[in-house]
């Protein structure tokens, strides 16, 4: 990929009603944006371009991983990417992009560029605390895994699970509440 022209729609030739097209996103796309927490990628974007009389509908859809370190273990894992966005675009006076969901373009604008719109999708799409399934359901061999349980805080853990709780919370907890009956609100 030398740039992104490859994201360019020239609308002007296209007839009213539904296109469609489908882009890959790997890995090249996201160092035109100079966004570096990515190892790698594979995700396909189906867009839906309905293209109608004074404004065009894009539905996007994307599918797939992106290549990211665990927030843990520093270790990389697949993060699956499955979301959809939608754009409407409308002609006006002057560029504005101030609404996520709404793009103006000037009357004399001839194609437009959505790699943008792709690539904040894609890094949205993102959790913000990023785990790999092994940290999750405890598969992970790791030697990061091993010194974090090795410097957990022990007395603290012995502390609480030694602490008595008060005998009150204990009282309330055998209080059932009835659902049929009713509690003194009208």
């Amino acid at each position: 990929m030398k740039d992104l022209k490859d994201f360019d729609i020239s609308f002007i030739g296209l007839k009213e009603g539904l296109h469609q097209f489908e882009y890959l996103i790997e890995k090249e796309f996201f160092d035109f944006f100079n966004y570096d927490e990515l190892n790698n990628s594979n995700v396909i974007v189906q867009l839906s371009f309905l293209k109608k009389t004074t404004m065009f509908e894009l539905n996007f859809s994307f599918s797939g991983w992106v290549e990211v370190a665990c927030d843990i273990t520093n270790e990389l894992y697949h993060q699956p990417i499955k979301t959809e966005s939608e754009l409407i675009i409308k002609f006006g006076e002057t560029f504005n992009n101030e609404n996520e969901e709404l793009l103006v373009i000037p009357h004399s604008e001839f194609k437009v560029n959505v790699a943008q719109y792709i690539y904040e999708s894609i890094v949205l799409a993102l959790p913000l605390k990023r785990i790999h399934p092994g940290v999750e359901d405890g598969t992970l061999k790791s030697d990061i895994l091993e010194k974090l349980k090795e410097l957990e805080p022990k007395e603290l853990k012995d502390k609480i699970d030694k602490e008595d709780i008060d005998p009150r919370w204990n009282k309330l907890k055998n209080i059932l509440i009835d659902k049929n009956t009713s509690n003194g609100t009208s």
